[in-house]
């Protein structure tokens, strides 16, 4: 059998590596989203016992716990990079799971689209009488009050007799 030519295979069996290499950039894009979920709870599963297996090791070595293997553990380096690996590999399944569930622009621009055609048009105030019938008399805004014509010459009479006795 010929050695695996990634260096973080060797630290992966069989099964384990055959989930790695199905993460790897060409055969990732062709896969269904059903495959994609069901390769990374694989994944999960597998990094989860990697990551239980570490932490037993590690307790092993500090003397926290009983060995579980035949030999005492000396070091827990290969299960904790084996650990990394899976866990690289589970980010780019998520990766993969995250652009198909993105909208492509062509579907934003379709439903943005669809937004503006399906809102009402909007209401705009009106611009008031305009010049194009030809010239018209506008009315006044101004209220108009009409005097009392008696009050008018009253009011003058006055002026003049005050004017009249400032000049004598």
């Amino acid at each position: 059998m010929n050695e695996p030519s990634d260096p973080a295979d060797r630290l992966l069996n069989v099964a384990e590596r055959e989930i790695v290499q199905q993460t790897r950039p060409p055969g990732i894009s062709e896969r269904s989203r059903p495959e994609l979920h069901a390769l990374a709870r694989r994944l999960r599963q597998a990094r989860d016992r990697a990551q239980r297996i570490g932490w037993q090791q590690k307790r092993e070595i500090r003397g926290k716990s009983d060995p579980k293997g035949a030999s005492p553990a000396r070091d827990n380096l290969g299960t904790e990079a084996k650990a990394r690996v899976l866990s690289d590999a589970l980010a780019r399944v998520a990766a993969a799971l995250r652009r198909l569930d993105t909208p492509t622009q062509a579907e934003v621009m379709r439903k943005a689209l669809a937004l503006k055609a399906g809102r009402p048009a909007p209401r705009h105030p009106s611009g008031g009488r305009i010049a194009s019938g030809g010239m018209q008399p506008k009315t006044s805004a101004r209220p108009t009050v009409k005097a009392d014509p008696r009050e008018i010459g009253r009011v003058s009479q006055a002026v003049k007799v005050a004017q009249a006795k400032r000049d004598t």
